[in-house]
């Protein structure tokens, strides 16, 4: 755990994030700046920094992250509507929290540009 890692801190406990769903690898909660109507966070419990930190070791969480982006997606009423999955890579692309996870994002009409 990285003390000044926020998404550590959420993780950990140390807030009152409600989490959607959660196993022994992943938590998955609400993002606080969303950007659809629906817009989740899967984040592993392990802080990991970036995409570009992963190994071969991680290919299973990686995994992990996108089976339990399915379930929340589930749990949440969007699964057959359809929603996306993201991750942004570094400061460039977008990613302002340095511990990997990965974007779930549903309830616009992406193909219409609404």
């Amino acid at each position: 755990m990285e003390t000044d890692c926020i998404f550590c801190r959420i993780v950990g406990g140390g807030t009152d994030t409600e989490f959607i769903y959660q196993d022994e690898e992943v938590v998955v909660f609400r993002d606080i700046h969303p950007h659809a109507p629906v817009h989740l966070l899967i984040v592993p419990r392990r802080h990991v920094r970036s995409v570009n930190d992963l190994t071969e070791a991680d290919a299973p969480l990686v995994a992990r992250m996108i089976l339990a982006a399915r379930e929340a997606a589930r749990l949440q009423g969007v699964d057959a509507s359809g929603y996306k999955l993201l991750f942004n890579v570094e400061w460039g692309a977008g990613q302002r929290v340095f511990h990997l996870h990965l974007h779930l994002l549903a309830g616009k009409r992406w193909a219409e540009g609404g």
